[in-house]
């Protein structure tokens, strides 16, 4: 039986142009870089078993590429649509999960101060959205949106009208000056007030919850009169 024939290729302009490039590319994907040297190659009158042994491939596929590109021109050279295995949760099911993601913890009742993915899995099996989902699957959905709801961005609006004469008189006395003089050897400063994050204070404005490309936003804690200081 005869041996069947190497489909001819004739390039235009344009297409050599494309497929060099591509074939010469560092960043585009491995597979279209190879596809891309077969139907140079077959451009320029070599045979399938010659393009396999210079590639390192079989004869059966460089005889695919060369087809495809032969039948379909560049578009040939992309991947079919693969079936796959069905999708779980239904594009409903999506949706409440991430909206689930958008509500602070406290609006659900949960004793949290922010979402974890393992926290959404579990949340959403409690509610009755899915039967049954994993952390990592959450984490798949959210990252569709670049939903990241475990991080979060904190804030102040300084609306002191004397806040810069007040912070520079503190800012002074961290570098051991006040009022523009040097503390000498035998001067402290002593703070009695350093952690003022852990204070029963309430914030100035309610936190934002996460959005899409947007971290959660807690607000500061409502601050205190800044010490104008004493020298002893």
């Amino acid at each position: 039986m005869p041996a069947p024939h190497a489909r001819p290729i004739t390039l235009t302009a344009a297409e050599r142009r494309g497929l060099t490039a591509l074939a010469y590319s560092h960043t585009a994907a491995y597979q279209q870089v190879v596809r891309a040297r077969i139907v140079c190659d077959a451009a320029r009158g070599h045979s399938n078993a010659a393009i396999a042994r210079r590639h390192d491939l079989t004869v059966d596929t460089v005889r695919r590429w060369r087809g495809r590109f032969a039948d379909e021109g560049l578009a040939g050279l992309t991947d079919r649509p693969r079936p796959g295995r069905p999708p779980r949760f239904t594009p409903v099911q999506v949706a409440e999960v991430k909206a689930l993601a958008c509500q602070l913890p406290a609006e659900t009742g949960t004793p949290l101060s922010k979402w974890t993915c393992p926290d959404l899995a579990a949340e959403a099996v409690d509610r009755g959205i899915v039967a049954a989902i994993s952390a990592s699957t959450i984490r798949r959905i959210l990252a569709r949106d670049t939903l990241k709801p475990w991080q979060h961005q904190s804030w102040i609006f300084i609306r002191d009208p004397q806040f810069a004469v007040k912070a520079a008189r503190v800012l002074g006395l961290y570098a051991r000056t006040f009022d523009g003089v040097p503390l000498g050897d035998d001067e402290y400063v002593i703070s009695s007030d350093e952690k003022t994050s852990i204070q029963a204070r309430c914030r100035c404005h309610p936190t934002l919850a996460p959005g899409v490309a947007r971290m959660m936003r807690v607000n500061h804690l409502r601050p205190e009169p800044l010490s104008t200081g004493h020298r002893a």
